[in-house]
């Protein structure tokens, strides 16, 4: 074995180390160089420092991963918590809606049920307006008609604190000063209105004044049948015609008692049948009594009652009126009846007989020329003959007289009933 080199520091020597493997025959040595144990030392303290340092880092490692667990878990609570309040305003806004389209049916369902009813009472008033405006020209024609029902969507548009409403068919759900050319006029409503509960208060408004109008329509026209009634009636009574008294809502009394929009529109279209029914019997009665002037246009030349006889000159009665007219000059029937009568007649010339019912006869006599037969039909204004002067007369003229049951009675009253209500009729 070889010695090793002798080495002096600062005057002091240093051996190295060595180290003898020995194994049956097989002897191996090895010398540790200080550089050697150094660099031997330094990699036991880099070992010892990395696995410290591991062993710190997987001891942290957890309270990191800890840590960043939880950061995730509380993410996703907020999520949840975030898509939870999300899904509940989501869920209040969907029943809201439910709400406002189940409220928005229920209005558009009542608004189009009125307009169902206003329709069905125009149906009810359609062949009373027919009769009005076809038997009654005197009446007034005021009842309102609800046109077609339109589409229910609509368009609206607001700004301003109004708003404008178009409906989506070319007629308004209502026709009044409300509605112009399809589109609702702009009015002012409060501004915690919605659009929806505006239109809705738009056309309920409408629907209310069409149904006003009609119940004032309806009151209109039966309080003028009534009063037409009474004065063809006030004029047939002052004439001597019996007529059956006007059942006008006068002298009647009793508990009020309030009842439906429904049942009250019946009652009064019930009142309304009852006075044009009133109002058609009392035209008949007097389109049948002897009311309208025989010779239009011609004065009278002698009343009747006592005179002077044209003949013998002495005071005698006179069963009827004579007007004086011009030869020739039609003769008119005083109301509507059948020919009784119709030739000559003693002193009265040619004479023409009516019956018109209810005991009332009128005859015309002194005529040049009969124009009807017996049995004929005639009505009030009908040509039934010529003036002439035939029989006990001193000269053309017209002898009228009203009968009733045979006797004679003065005609001026009734031809002064005739002038009252002659535009009545």
């Amino acid at each position: 074995m070889a010695h090793a080199r002798e080495r002096t520091t600062f005057g002091r020597r240093s051996e190295p180390h060595t180290i003898i493997i020995a194994r049956g025959d097989n002897i191996r040595h090895f010398t540790v160089r200080p550089w050697m144990a150094a660099l031997l030392g330094s990699a036991l303290a880099a070992m010892a420092i990395g696995y410290l340092l591991a062993t710190t880092y997987l001891v942290l490692r957890d309270d990191l991963i800890g840590a960043k667990t939880a950061h995730m878990a509380r993410t996703q609570q907020a999520y949840e918590d975030r898509i939870s309040m999300l899904r509940s305003q989501v869920d209040r806004i969907t029943s809201r809606q439910l709400l406002d389209q189940q409220q928005m049916e229920s209005k558009l369902t009542e608004l189009l049920e009125r307009q169902s009813q206003l329709t069905r009472r125009h149906g009810r008033l359609g062949p009373i307006i027919d009769r009005l405006s076809g038997e009654h020209p005197e009446l007034p024609e005021t009842l309102p008609v609800p046109p077609s029902r339109p589409d229910q969507r609509a368009q609206l548009r607001s700004g301003d604190g109004t708003f404008e409403i178009r409906v989506t068919e070319s007629q308004p759900i209502a026709a009044n000063a409300f509605w112009s050319n399809g589109r609702v006029n702009a009015v002012s409503l409060p501004p915690e209105v919605n659009e929806s509960d505006q239109l809705f208060m738009a056309i309920n408004n409408s629907l209310s004044e069409i149904e006003t109008e009609q119940f004032e329509g309806i009151g209109s026209l039966a309080s003028s049948a009534w009063q037409t009634a009474e004065q063809i009636a006030a004029a047939l009574e002052g004439a001597g015609i019996e007529t059956e008294p006007v059942g006008d809502m006068k002298a009647t009394g009793g508990p009020f008692i309030p009842i439906s929009d429904s049942a009250l529109f019946d009652a009064r279209v019930r009142d309304l049948d009852a006075a044009l029914e009133q109002l058609e019997s009392l035209k008949q009665v007097a389109r049948t009594a002897p009311i309208a002037n025989p010779s239009p246009g011609h004065s009278i030349s002698s009343n009747f009652g006592p005179r002077r006889d044209p003949f013998l000159g002495r005071l005698a009665h006179h069963s009827g009126i004579d007007f004086r007219a011009p030869p020739g000059a039609p003769i008119l029937s005083a109301g509507e009846g059948t020919v009784v009568s119709a030739g000559w007649n003693g002193g009265y010339g040619r004479m023409v007989e009516v019956d018109h019912g209810h005991g009332l006869t009128t005859r015309y006599a002194h005529m040049s020329r009969i124009s009807v037969s017996e049995g004929d039909r005639v009505s009030r204004g009908d040509v039934i003959g010529r003036v002439g002067s035939t029989g006990r007369s001193t000269g053309p003229h017209l002898h009228f007289e009203v009968r009733r049951n045979g006797d004679a009675l003065d005609p001026r009253p009734f031809l002064r009933a005739g002038r009252k209500i002659a535009d009545l009729l």
